[in-house]
């Protein structure tokens, strides 16, 4: 299918004075979590939770800061995650993709919010 990119906006529920950082992101439906680079966790302060291990496409093991709350803005959704700081890009993981009602189509390679669901994001709970 090759990369697919999306726009995001990230920032920190806890500082909302700070103004939010906009991003054209890697979305990556085989991650699960958001990865962020350090230099966007200095910008919208973002305070280390823990450490946590992670196992890389490669399948080497890395500890990496976990950082949050972050916010991210998508179309008409949100939803608030943690962050790992790792990598040179931010990357979209499957998570925040299911938290927001979002998926991947596969044939304009773009990320579209759930048409299905188009005016407010639904999930499964059961």
């Amino acid at each position: 299918m090759g990369m697919v990119y999306a726009q995001i906006e990230l920032s920190n529920p806890k500082m909302p004075e700070l103004v939010p950082y906009q991003v054209e992101s890697l979305v990556d439906t085989g991650a699960f979590m958001l990865c962020i680079p350090e230099h966007v966790r200095l910008q919208l302060r973002l305070d280390e939770l823990e450490k946590r291990e992670v196992t890389l496409a490669d399948n080497r093991k890395q500890l990496c800061p976990y950082v949050g709350p972050v916010q991210i803005h998508y179309a008409n959704r949100s939803c608030f995650t943690g962050a790992l700081v790792l990598g040179e890009r931010v990357l979209l993981g499957a998570i925040p993709l299911e938290d927001m009602d979002l998926i991947v189509h596969p044939l304009k390679r773009e990320l579209v919010v759930n048409p299905q669901s188009p005016n407010i994001a639904s999930g499964l709970v059961m």
